[in-house]
């Protein structure tokens, strides 16, 4: 049910993917997580590939630029289609206390600069942060922001400016939301706080398949204390169905659109920040399968790599991959391959290979290197053959683990 609602039971498009393609995933995921790391690929173009395979890679920067989607605090910086605006504008206005602490400081402390700087935008947008920035010593460390950025921030939490990315440098671009925005969507009313909240947690249910409480709250960063009551209206109401998951303590909610597929023949690699895994301890309840991202992790400490991606074939998190992007080279390499206790090595680096290969070719590398780390490693760079993983065994994706191992 989980992977149904996340789009996994959908088939991946055989011909010419479009725009079309683009509001399906998003009809199934509701928000793509933003994030800067670029080791593989930038992390939004991720959850694409997973549920499409080889797609233009300007799909989401047009669907932007057309205003069709709008980035905001949805899980975390997220491309949100742009209808659901209105349902956050209960969070534009809670900015105060749901805002980072220094970036919220700064519009307590200096109003005047704040709206100093939303004239600057006003007058000559759209505008990058460094256009206004006063700093004259170099930059510090990460979210070492100056006071331009921090009002920037303020201003984009609360609404009054939005902002698109650069597609060259990833730079966030600001500007006033009458500019960016379509005017139809800035015209529809404001929904009360408690209906904005009911909707966005009937559609996480809806993008979850099945979900707890906190499960329902924290796909768009919303607080389970306040949405407790508001969950009951909705049961009561016969919006969400209780529902009890064996292995699970607390009780679960689906969705009248959920469905239960009998069978689940996916296979895809995941970003860190996909949304079908983005919370571990959710993860861990449907697949029994423990995730961290090691990009912050010391490099003696990491256990699996930098930046590992689990491998999703049938309806089972099977295994997982450090992956990076050597462009100079033009090469795919696989820094480690792991498979899941119990699971077959044979199967899964058949249907491995042939993802990496599309991957490859997606991203125009002509080779994949398969260096040695991890028990996955050797099967994975014979079922590559010895040319450069152009013509992988094809595999189909099933359940890869034995009877015995269950």
């Amino acid at each position: 049910m989980a992977l149904a609602g996340q789009g996994f039971t959908d088939p991946r498009p055989q011909g010419r993917v479009d725009r079309r393609h683009l509001r399906r995933v998003f009809d199934r995921v509701g928000l793509i997580q933003i994030d800067s790391v670029n080791v593989l690929v930038r992390s939004q173009e991720l959850p694409l590939f997973a549920r499409l395979g080889p797609h233009p890679r300007d799909l989401l920067p047009k669907a932007a630029a057309d205003g069709e989607l709008f980035e905001y605090w949805g899980h975390e910086a997220s491309h949100i289609p742009v209808a659901q605006q209105p349902l956050f504008r209960w969070k534009m206005a809670r900015a105060a206390e749901q805002a980072w602490r220094g970036v919220a400081r700064m519009s307590r402390e200096r109003p005047g600069y704040v709206e100093a700087i939303y004239g600057m935008v006003a007058e000559r947008g759209p505008v990058l942060a460094g256009e206004l920035s006063e700093r004259t010593a170099p930059k510090g460390a990460w979210w070492d922001w100056d006071h331009a950025k921090l009002a920037l921030e303020w201003l984009f939490y609360t609404g009054r400016i939005t902002a698109r990315r650069r597609v060259n440098d990833f730079a966030r671009l600001y500007d006033l939301p009458e500019r960016m925005l379509p005017h139809s969507v800035l015209a529809e009313p404001t929904p009360p706080e408690a209906d904005a909240r009911k909707a966005l947690l009937l559609l996480a249910a809806r993008y979850q398949g099945v979900a707890t409480l906190k499960d329902l709250t924290q796909y768009h960063r919303q607080s389970p204390t306040r949405c407790r009551t508001l969950v009951a209206e909705l049961v009561e109401a016969g919006e969400l169905a209780p529902a009890v998951v064996e292995g699970w303590k607390e009780r679960a909610y689906v969705h009248p659109r959920a469905t239960l597929p009998r069978r689940v023949q996916a296979c895809a690699l995941l970003s860190p920040f996909d949304s079908v895994i983005w919370e571990r301890p959710r993860v861990e309840r449907l697949f029994g399968f423990h995730y961290r991202i090691e990009i912050y992790t010391p490099a003696p400490k990491r256990r699996f790599g930098y930046y590992v991606l689990p491998f999703l074939l049938g309806d089972e998190l099977v295994g997982r991959v450090d992956l990076k992007a050597e462009r100079a080279e033009s090469a795919l390499l696989v820094r480690g391959a792991y498979t899941e206790p119990g699971v077959e090595e044979g199967p899964v680096a058949d249907a491995l290979a042939g993802e990496l290969t599309l991957m490859a070719e997606w991203l125009g590398l002509e080779r994949i290197v398969v260096e040695g780390r991890g028990e996955l490693a050797p099967a994975l760079k014979a079922a590559l053959g010895p040319s450069r993983g152009a013509s992988p065994r094809p595999a189909r994706p099933v359940p890869a683990r034995t009877a015995s191992a269950r």
